[in-house]
């Protein structure tokens, strides 16, 4: 997998059964406890999938991912297993798709919410702020500007909508009611501690988290882990600190580039979506491998 023309739009493993194939992800049966997670280099906007993959994007939102996990274990349990991926793989043929994109998760039953964290005023919260001076039914301080930081994170969950719909914000009392008010309280205060840490640590690294997505399950016990992707630029807002001032909507690090390329395209944003010029893929890798160099300090390595 070390080059870049390797990228992978679907994976394709016989020797296990498919589970499903999510925007981004395919996921596979292995047993009773067990399913292998892999990440596409599939890129969404828009909420339609893109025919164009984005080189190494599955294998560097893996690996910040796995950064996070193990940086924020102390909070909270995570689905990784540490099983090599390679090992559930007998094909050897099939193994060369799993490269740094694969990973052996535990079986867990995902809660029926996104669990959103916003730190700043953006996007659909500074719309809704704009109207009716609240986020989510929150209400704030008059006042506050475009892209400013909040007085403290809000936690603002939304619902998983089927496929093809959009997830809908609620309110904490809903959410509540979905998951029972002790365990939608312990969602709450693990995901703003998820979201202060993670932002404190990103600052130092010359990034600002404005807000993140999490997902989290339960196993047979009731006990909570986080799933899925975390603080990844694709479940999450990344700016360059150099670059943020109040009152203006800072640059983003992930699809922006690839989101300004489609609204120029003139694309009505129903599928299918038009093919993307190489380079707009090539930048827009290029962005995903400039937010692991900043967050890890490591260079990325494809296996």
């Amino acid at each position: 997998m070390g080059n870049n023309l390797s990228s992978i739009i679907q994976s394709d493993i016989k020797s296990l059964p498919l589970l499903h194939r999510g925007k981004v992800r395919d996921i596979y049966d292995v047993d009773a406890e067990h399913m292998l997670l892999i990440a596409s280099d599939r890129l969404s906007a828009f909420d339609v999938i893109l025919p164009t993959p984005i080189p190494n994007k599955g294998a560097l939102l893996t690996q910040i991912s796995n950064f996070w996990f193990s940086r924020l274990g102390h909070v909270i349990p995570n689905h990784l297993t540490g099983i090599d991926p390679a090992s559930v793989v007998k094909d050897a043929g099939e193994r060369a798709q799993l490269g740094g994109r694969a990973l052996v998760v535990r079986k867990l039953k995902p809660l029926p919410i996104e669990a959103i964290v916003r730190g700043y005023l953006v996007g659909s919260g500074w719309k809704e702020y704009q109207q009716t001076g609240a986020v989510c039914g929150i209400p704030l301080p008059a006042g506050l500007r475009e892209a400013e930081k909040l007085p403290q994170a809000l936690f603002t969950p939304s619902s998983k909508a089927a496929v093809g719909d959009h997830d809908e914000n609620i309110s904490l009392a809903r959410c509540a009611e979905l998951l029972g008010e002790p365990l939608a309280q312990q969602v709450a205060q693990v995901s703003l501690q998820l979201y202060r840490e993670a932002a404190e640590y990103a600052l130092t690294r010359g990034i600002i988290i404005a807000d993140t997505k999490f997902e989290f399950g339960l196993d047979a016990q009731g006990k909570l882990y986080l799933i899925d992707e975390v603080l990844t630029p694709d479940s999450s807002r990344f700016w360059p600190a150099d670059q943020y001032q109040v009152g203006k909507n800072p640059p983003s690090y992930d699809k922006q580039y690839v989101r300004d390329w489609l609204e120029a395209s003139g694309w009505n944003k129903q599928a299918p979506a038009p093919v993307l010029p190489a380079e707009v893929a090539a930048k827009t890798s290029e962005k995903y491998h400039e937010a692991y160099r900043q967050l890890t300090g490591q260079q990325f390595h494809a296996e």
